[in-house]
């Protein structure tokens, strides 16, 4: 029946989504206690940190999977800390352009060693380094497959330029 997963499939499901939500749940606290960061703050800065230079919000929303004006708020939260800057793109004046401040990348640093030690207690752990790399390599998959559909933000952008033209 196409309209049902099998139970091995349904199983698969479900343990994926505990997992990565309690491990998420673990992050969130572990973050919000020793930086007051939430994890997409978390992820937006650590991006940043990683970066050669600023980034754009789309190239930011792309990357962190999260909506335009979900980014808009949590950039606009970040700047407010002193945490980011924001500011006009020289290559596309329709563009802004993100870069970390000296205050982000230290509170990255700070919060860094307690987010490592999360992942390894719960996720690496209990795993040999043979099942870290096949699981790597099938999460790795999976993730190519979910991103090879167009980046959420240019299915708004196609949409709403479709919405215009009714």
């Amino acid at each position: 029946m196409a309209d049902v997963l099998e139970p091995g499939q349904l199983n698969t499901y479900f343990s994926l989504m505990e997992a990565v939500s309690l491990l998420q749940h673990a992050v969130t606290q572990q973050l919000r206690a020793e930086g007051d960061l939430s994890y997409v703050q978390f992820e937006l800065l650590a991006r940043l940190s990683h970066s050669d230079g600023p980034l754009t919000m789309t190239e930011l929303a792309d990357g962190v999977v999260y909506s335009r004006s979900g980014l808009t708020h949590q950039a606009g939260l970040l700047e407010k800390a002193g945490l980011v800057t924001r500011g006009p793109s020289a290559e596309d004046q329709r563009a802004t352009v993100v870069a970390v401040t000296e205050a982000g990348r230290e509170l990255v640093a700070k919060v860094l060693p307690g987010h490592v030690e999360v992942v390894r207690r719960l996720l690496v752990a209990p795993l040999s380094t043979s099942d870290l790399d096949a699981l790597g390599g099938i999460m790795a998959r999976v993730r190519d497959h979910m991103r090879a559909e167009p980046p959420r933000s240019v299915a708004t952008r196609r949409s709403s330029a479709r919405n215009e033209h009714l």
